[in-house]
């Protein structure tokens, strides 16, 4: 078994043991059909690892926060923003809503599909978008032992003040 593979039974775990108690199911796998006909929308596909989480555990509706968006959500938000005043960049899809405008993105032209957040209050587009992980695989670990700092045991987060480092690619692909 591979790193991806081990890595998705451990999410796959954690989203079943995180739901218990709340009468929450998950929402089924996306199909594969299903998944090449969002990427066709969408323009570009979707780093494998990403494409596991929705194909093989969920539609969405587990992970940080309020958990993943559901893969159709994910597009309709990345369609929004690429035609809005934010200079959305390409290949940048909206993974998570945190609220207060706050998502969670997976670039999805890197190498590691690095996760990024947008954070717009500042209300300047050079100024919103910030590197939170090098990877996909980090983030999820870092929900899976609740050492990133949107968990809400974590000490990671508010109590030591978290600074972000600004995304210094996004200039060259918007």
């Amino acid at each position: 078994m591979n790193e991806t593979e081990q890595l998705l039974e451990q999410v796959a775990a954690h989203a079943r043991n995180s739901l218990k108690g709340q009468r929450k199911p998950l929402p089924a796998p996306l199909p594969p059909a299903g998944l090449r006909r969002i990427e066709g929308i969408l323009g570009f596909d979707l780093p494998p690892l990403l494409a596991g989480l929705y194909t093989r555990i969920a539609d969405g509706g587990f992970g940080p926060e309020g958990g993943l968006l559901t893969l159709g959500q994910a597009a309709d938000a990345y369609a929004a923003m690429r035609t809005s005043a934010w200079r959305w960049p390409e290949g940048v899809l909206p993974i998570a809503d945190f609220g207060c405008g706050l998502y969670a993105c997976v670039d999805c032209r890197s190498e590691t599909a690095q996760v990024l957040l947008f954070e717009p209050n500042p209300g300047d587009p050079d100024l919103a978008w910030y590197v939170d992980t090098p990877g996909l695989a980090d983030w999820l670990r870092g929900w899976i032992d609740g050492t990133a700092w949107y968990c809400e045991d974590s000490a990671a987060g508010e109590e030591f003040d978290l600074e972000l480092r600004l995304w210094s690619e996004f200039r060259s692909r918007v």
